[in-house]
């Protein structure tokens, strides 16, 4: 074989072998692995959780996660909302997620159980937990429309106005009631428009009376 033939053969076995190095080094090897997961939107205990629920294992080499697997593992979190998963080299896999807020205490069979915006379940206990108003509804389920009109409401609320409301009630889309820790009472309305109706009904609670609808925010009643 003439000698350019062996170069040529030589360059060919060299080049085989740098690509079988290179994908063992990345999808074999623990070089490459997950040293760290970096975990985004939770701190303290709740990022424990996640980092528990991802159950990626030491060193497995980066390119081998199964990023849609972490991710469904993270989402089962009932505490979870929402969770993006992606690797960043050379070994650190990000797992960015947006926590459940509480917005409301319904008691279900005894029990309080603290939701979210979207009616989900996010922890139960004996008692209902302090700052978080008591909804009251027909039927709660998150699909239905008085539920969800009571929800968004709740979840629309400043902290100046939520810290005043004890209960909120609601039969229908368009007629969700605020009461008060001091017994008053906010005719809301429907959820829309929830930031100009709680900049209103701020400013009404200044007057001294019973009851205030911002039902139309336009146009406000005292009683």
């Amino acid at each position: 074989m003439s000698h350019p033939a062996w170069r040529t053969a030589f360059v060919v076995l060299l080049s085989f072998a740098v690509v079988g190095a290179a994908a063992w080094l990345v999808f074999f090897s623990p070089v490459l692995g997950v040293q760290r997961v970096a975990v985004s939107g939770a701190t303290g205990t709740a990022a424990d959780q996640v980092r528990r629920a991802a159950a990626v294992p030491d060193r497995q080499p980066l390119a081998t996660v199964d990023l849609e697997q972490v991710r469904r593992r993270v989402a089962g979190l009932r505490q979870i909302e929402s969770v993006s998963v992606e690797r960043a080299w050379p070994g650190t896999l990000k797992v960015r997620v947006v926590q459940r807020r509480p917005v409301a205490v319904v008691t279900v069979a005894g029990r309080a159980e603290v939701v979210d915006r979207h009616g989900v379940v996010i922890e139960t206990g004996d008692a209902a937990p302090a700052g978080l108003p008591s909804l009251h509804v027909d039927r709660f389920v998150p699909g239905d429309p008085a539920t969800r009109a009571a929800l968004a409401v709740a979840a629309g609320l400043p902290p100046d106005l939520r810290r005043q409301v004890q209960t909120i009630r609601a039969t229908t889309t368009q007629d969700v009631s605020l009461r008060l820790g001091d017994g008053r009472t906010i005719m809301w309305g429907g959820a829309e428009r929830t930031k100009d109706k709680a900049r209103v009904a701020l400013t009404l609670l200044r007057r001294p009376a019973d009851a205030y609808d911002v039902s139309s925010p336009d146009v406000v009643t005292v009683q």
